[in-house]
Formats: structure tokens, sequence, C-alpha cells
């Protein structure tokens, strides 16, 4: 989600969006890291994930894209939280508003067993407020004294002109060739015609852009379609057609009025698939700004050794109120194939938008994936349990500590058995991440007033 959505939900959600900001955020300085510059020399190794400094400690991003960085306002900033160490990541060229942190991901794109972190600015280059801004993405290498700058990417690398592309608006990481290093898959939904994404494979070296228009996509396009807004990697089985990674790229402005659509895209068979509501084994009728597709997650939640799909549908509403105003819903298609599942939250209100944010893996250590799904306009998170063979089934409904207002759930991270939510409306706009495990809530980072920490976790 590109932060001037975050605005224009926040006129709704947050009525107090301009005056919360009472105190001067806190000025982050324009330079690449701070922190973990004095660890021992060590080689990094495959352990704990993700470990930007291969001490086996798992460590922590977490995006402020409206920090103030290098005297630039809403330039951005990274917090990263090495063990119990705090750090902060800020943009080499700092520009206002550009939004450095917006969008994160994680994966080891160089195969030495350090992490790495992939921070989008997805406005940097905005021409003017409120215009849309062409992106970049900056590639942080791990090592063993922490994360260090390594390349930025744009859609020059896909060899287009730059314009208002949105470039990482989305994030996602994962092995898609086999070559035991994990490869980066960037969405660009404000790409002419339509969207895009553009795949960076064998150490980021290659670069490959997909788009509707591709051959073997072969998809009539609208240039609000918003394709790429929303990613996610998975051997999907059947569903997916092979069971080699494929990517999800969700489309939540495409249909009729921003009803949405998600396509399951095989770059290694040239294959693709587009899901509606209006498609075969998918319950539901396409509708007026339900944006299917506006969040992503794969897993499997029935352990049958094939992913299953997670697709947020934000906008889901039995009602005629605008966009803002909606209940949500999470749609789980099964790789197996059959009737997909529906996911409301039980107690339903007005401005609840489940799915704007959708996170999977393996949170109470049972062996199968389960869900987490966030309802920021409620302050809850729907936790949905998996099993073998019969799939989710409901589990704990996380209430915010910070009251309805603050967007607890707009972003989910799941670690080992702890999940990650973030609140970047809490604290005046300055944003917080908890940490729930089990029923203890904690606080993991709160933000200076505007920072909007929290608006990516990784």
């Amino acid at each position: 989600m590109s932060i001037t959505r975050l605005s224009v939900v926040a006129v709704v959600l947050l009525p107090t969006c301009v005056s919360a900001a009472v105190t001067a955020p806190r000025v982050h300085p324009g330079i690449p890291v701070l922190g973990a510059a004095f660890e021992p020399a060590r080689r990094c190794r495959a352990g704990a994930a993700p470990d930007f400094d291969g001490d086996g400690v798992r460590d922590l991003a977490i995006g402020a894209p409206y920090a103030t960085s290098g005297g630039r306002r809403r330039a951005g900033a990274v917090a990263v939280r090495y063990g119990g160490r705090s750090a902060w990541l800020s943009p080499q060229q700092a520009q206002a508003g550009a939004g450095f942190g917006g969008t994160l991901a994680t994966g080891d794109f160089n195969g030495d067993h350090c992490a790495d972190l992939a921070v989008a600015a997805s406005d940097q280059g905005r021409t003017r407020p409120g215009a849309d801004g062409t992106g970049t993405v900056t590639v942080y290498f791990g090592s063993p004294g922490g994360l260090r700058p390594q390349v930025t990417l744009s859609v020059r690398n896909l060899g287009r002109t730059p314009a208002s592309d949105r470039f990482g608006a989305a994030l996602a990481a994962g092995d898609l060739d086999h070559d035991g290093k994990d490869d980066l898959v960037v969405g660009m939904p404000g790409l002419a015609g339509g969207g895009g994404v553009g795949v960076f494979t064998r150490g980021l070296r290659t670069a490959k852009l997909i788009t509707q228009h591709t051959s073997w996509v072969g998809q009539r396009s609208s240039q609000t379609d918003g394709f790429g807004e929303a990613l996610a990697i998975g051997a999907f089985g059947a569903f997916g057609r092979g069971r080699h990674p494929q990517i999800a790229v969700g489309a939540p402005g495409d249909g009729t009025e921003a009803s949405g659509a998600v396509t399951v895209l095989d770059p290694a068979a040239h294959r693709s698939r587009r899901i509606t509501e209006a498609s075969k084994g998918v319950r539901g009728v396409p509708e007026r700004y339900d944006e299917f597709g506006a969040a992503l997650a794969a897993g499997d939640f029935d352990h049958d050794g094939t992913d299953d799909l997670a697709v947020g549908v934000p906008g889901e509403d039995d009602t005629k109120m605008p966009d803002n105003f909606a209940q949500g819903a999470v749609h789980v298609l099964y790789g197996s194939g059959g009737e997909d599942e529906v996911w409301n939250l039980r107690k339903t209100g007005p401005a609840d938008r489940l799915g704007s944010a959708l996170a999977a893996a393996d949170l109470n250590g049972d062996g199968t994936a389960d869900l987490a799904a966030g309802a920021p306009g409620a302050g809850t998170v729907q936790v949905l349990n998996g099993h073998h063979r019969s799939g989710l089934a409901r589990g704990a409904l996380i209430t915010s500590p910070v009251g309805g207002t603050p967007q607890f759930g707009w972003t989910l991270a799941i670690r080992g058995r702890d999940l990650l939510i973030g609140a970047p409306g809490a604290s005046g706009f300055g944003g917080t991440v908890f940490l729930v495990h089990g029923s203890r809530k904690t606080t993991v980072q709160a933000g200076t007033a505007g920072e909007l920490l929290g608006y990516a976790i990784s």
C-alpha cells in the first residue's frame, strides 16, 4: 500500500492526521548506517532469519517513511534492531516526501547467509506534492558489521524511462530459480499501461519486466489497474499450474470500478492465471471498490505440500457506503483446488477493512502455516490457525492496546512464534510496533510524532 493511500484512508479513520503531530519528528542523519560498526570480524552463518549481521540472533527492520532525514521532511528512514540494539538507515540522497522505508523485504540475495534488506522509496522522484513518484529500491547487503548499501534499483534497470511508476510499492523475496540465492520481485503499480513487476535474479544482476501485456500473460488493462500493488511468492501446486515457485500479483484497481484481480505468474513455464471474485471456485461477486488483491500471503495452511494463497479484500461490504467504510474480508484459495474459503470478523464494524494486511507462517509451532489478517479500521488482527488436511480455523482475535484509531494491524510479520503488528497511527502518528507472543503484547519500538513508524515491517 502506497504512502499516498495511507493519507487518504487516514482522512476517514484518523481525522486528526494533520493536527496530531504536536512535536517535531526525529531528524535522522543522512548517513547510510548507524550501529553494528564495531562488531568483531566473523563470517555469516545460516540460522535465525532475518539475521543481518550473522550473529545467530534474529534481527528486525521497521519502516518510518515520514521521518525527517538529511533535513528533508518525510524523506523516510528505517529502524534496524540488531537483536537488542537499535540503528537507523537513512537514504543516501534524501528527498522530501520520498517515503524511504514505506516497503521492505528481506532475503539472502548474494548467498552469504547474512540476510539482506531491500528498502523502497516509492515516492522518490515526486514532481509535486500529491503526485506519484518514480520510485527506487535500495538493497543493503548484510555483513558481520551490519547492513551496508550495495545497489539502488529503478525502472531504468528494466529498460524503461522513469515516470509515475511507484517502483517499489510492493516487494517480495524468494528463490525463484533455485540457484541458492533469493530473488527480488518489485511491484510498480503506476507503470504506464496498468502497472508491472520487475523480477531481479542471479544476485540481482538479471532483470526482467512482466506486465499484463507480456505475451504469456495477455490481459487487457487500464491505467488504474494497479498491477503490482501487492505480491506474494509461493509454490501453489495445481492452483498455480506448477510445483515450483510462482509470483502472485495483486491488481486491486482492476475490473469494474476497482473490484480487483490477482494474477499468478509462472515465469519459468511462461504461464499465468487471472483470478477474480467471478472466477470458478471463488465465492463472491465483483463489486465496486472491493479491491480484491490489495494484500496477499502464501502458506501451506492444510499441510498438503503445496502453498495456498490468501487474498485480502479490504473493500468487501454489503453496503453502498464509500470504499473506506468497508468491513473487509479474506479469501483463501487452496492449492489442491476446490472452492475457496471466505473469512470475516465475527463482530464486524462499518470501517474494519479486514484484509488490509496479511502474514503467513507457522505461528504456533505445529508444523503447519497459520494466517494473520489485519483489520486496521477496527484495531484488531484475526489469527487463523492452520491444520493438517482441514486447513484454516478461527483462532485468536488480537485487539489494539492503544485504542481503535491508530491503525493497529496496518502491517504484519511473523518471526518464529512471534507476531509483529504495526500501528503507524499510534502516538500522534509517530507509530508503534508491537510483539505478540501468546497472550502477551509488548512494545518493540515507538516513533516520534509524524514518522509513521511501523508502516512496514520485515
